[in-house]
């Protein structure tokens, strides 16, 4: 246990600055970048590099790029933008980058930056020759996830603190699952794995079990870092850890059905291909010429001096903040069992809500809807996606709320 708890410990202070610098950084982009520039920007095939230059920095994950991407496809983006931005964004990202730097060094956080980067270009462009009418914009603008926050600072800080918030349940998976394999497996435990077969064959074997490990699974950029860096220190290939962490934040359920339906199965099949195919390439192209090179990257990250005190102080926030987002979270399933009941003494409102596509859109329409003084409990809820309302409030009145935070309502 007490390995344990030093190990948690230890990956906080490794993870949690950089996050939360990466999540500032997030902020500070929303309140600087003016409203509606990206979706000028990316109409046509030209358009590719400029998804893919934007959405590498963004520190998006595969929930919050989901409606991002489709969104700027709806926006007149071509085929071609949209999937680059889906194939590079959710990869990287500000603190992505930073975290992987910390756990797994510099080169190894440039290099999936760059994988990520070609990836999305390629997978883009191949994209839009697969299209029938890559050029041509879509017909609707409306991106259906318009609930930007202000360009204010409080809006930067509100963009800030929901990016962790989105996340919070990974990152305390992923953080907890790193302190086991890093407590539990004894060091070089798999590094059986990377000298079976030979310099090829022990590599591609080992990315092809992360391969298919991380393609229908959820897992978040960040999150991710601290259990593919306790895998590396126990004898994993590294090359083994790059394909983990370029398919599995791009690929999962949720957006592989999103992709489908909102541009097809063939540019899904070409995001698909270009993922698998892009991370294995990347993968074995790092083991084959970074690789030798920082062999010794891992007792470069072994010796004890100490951790500064922005790396407690770091670790402490981000403890406070997962503690208060668990509260919220908690508070909201109370609230949610507690709304039948109340219901029998007010009048209660069901809507349809449509636009929304993940938990953040779940959590804006509670919140527009319960800073009504006449709203007595509300609750949304993704699937189905409805809001039931109780209190003095008017269906009408309801529906208006939930158009001005950016979504569609019809009374059930």
């Amino acid at each position: 246990m007490n390995d344990f708890l030093t190990s948690l410990w230890t990956i906080l202070l490794e993870l949690a600055p950089w996050l939360l610098l990466g999540a500032a950084v997030a902020g500070l982009l929303h309140r600087l970048l003016p409203a509606g520039l990206l979706g000028r920007q990316l109409s046509g095939r030209g358009g590719v590099l400029k998804a893919v230059a934007f959405g590498v920095p963004l520190p998006l994950c595969s929930c919050g790029v989901i409606p991002v991407g489709l969104g700027l496809k709806r926006q007149g983006a071509s085929d071609g933008a949209a999937v680059g931005f889906l194939i590079s964004t959710p990869q990287t990202g500000v603190d992505s980058i930073l975290v992987s730097a910390s756990m797994l060094g510099w080169p190894f956080a440039l290099f999936k930056v760059a994988a990520a980067a070609i990836t999305g270009v390629l997978g883009g462009w191949i994209a839009d020759s697969a299209a029938n009418d890559p050029l041509a914009p879509t017909a609707e603008q409306d991106d259906g996830h318009s609930h930007a926050q202000p360009r204010t600072w409080r809006g930067a800080f509100d963009v800030a603190v929901d990016l962790v918030r989105s996340i919070w349940r990974w990152l305390v998976i992923g953080v907890l699952a790193s302190a086991a394999i890093t407590a539990l497996l004894p060091d070089g435990a798999l590094a059986g794995m990377a000298d079976f077969g030979g310099p090829i064959v022990g590599p591609l074997a080992a990315m092809a079990a992360a391969l298919v490990v991380s393609l229908p699974l959820y897992v978040c950029a960040t999150a991710s870092v601290p259990i593919a860096a306790a895998l590396v220190a126990g004898g994993l290939p590294t090359g083994a850890a790059l394909v983990f962490l370029m398919a599995g934040p791009a690929t999962n359920v949720a957006t592989i059905g999103a992709i489908y339906r909102t541009l097809g199965a063939r540019s899904l099949g070409v995001y698909l291909t270009t993922i698998v195919a892009g991370s294995v390439l990347a993968g074995l192209g790092y083991e084959l010429l970074i690789g030798p090179l920082v062999s010794d990257l891992a007792a470069l990250h072994t010796h004890d001096h100490g951790a500064p005190w922005w790396a407690v102080a770091s670790s402490v926030l981000l403890l406070a903040m997962i503690a208060w987002f668990a509260i919220e979270d908690l508070s909201r399933l109370l609230r949610s069992k507690q709304a039948p009941a109340a219901s029998g003494a007010a009048a209660t409102q069901t809507l349809v809500v449509e636009g929304m596509t993940c938990q953040n859109c779940v959590r804006h329409a509670e919140r527009a809807l319960s800073d009504d003084p006449e709203v007595g409990a509300a609750h949304v809820t993704l699937d189905p996606p409805r809001a039931v309302v109780t209190g003095a409030i008017t269906a009408e009145r309801a529906g208006e709320l939930l158009a001005a935070a950016g979504y569609r309502a019809t009374p059930e």
